[in-house]
């Protein structure tokens, strides 16, 4: 009785020291963030550094996909956003998610037909107001 008792608690204690390392240390905080303008931009004509310029986002507390949290899971490189590598890329989620889910997008944020992005979702559910934010956001990195 000792014995599995034992290896229990030694494994959770190895669970949430892992737990700390990965999500406290290898993924610090991320709403502090901001996305870097490259030289290389500056020296773009003003039409294509004004597009550019459109489609980036500043990682901050105003930027829903930073402020629901989609940034742990998910990068979008179509903004120029570094996200966790957990979840796919999201630059063509607003061209692709109907195909791949078989409901648009808005639909999919309210009721997600993914295992995990259930959990997620069904945990702490997006406002009307916060899908439409998304989604104009992923419209965005989709162009």
């Amino acid at each position: 009785m000792k014995k599995p008792f034992l290896i229990f608690v030694i494994s959770a204690l190895i669970g949430l020291g892992l737990g700390y390392v990965v999500f406290d240390v290898l993924i610090p905080d991320q709403s502090q963030q901001e996305v870097a303008v490259d030289d290389k931009d500056e020296a773009k004509s003003s039409e294509t550094s004004q597009e550019e310029a459109n489609k980036t986002v500043a990682v901050s507390g105003d930027n829903i996909l930073q402020a629901k949290g989609c940034l742990g899971c998910h990068a979008v490189s179509g903004l120029n956003l570094d996200g966790g590598a957990t979840g796919p890329d999201l630059s063509q989620a607003f061209n692709n998610v109907e195909d791949k889910h078989g409901k648009p997008l808005a639909e999919f944020l309210k009721e997600p037909t993914s295992a995990v992005m259930s959990g997620v979702i069904g945990g702490n559910p997006l406002t009307d107001e916060e899908i439409n934010q998304i989604i104009e956001a992923l419209q965005k990195a989709a162009e």
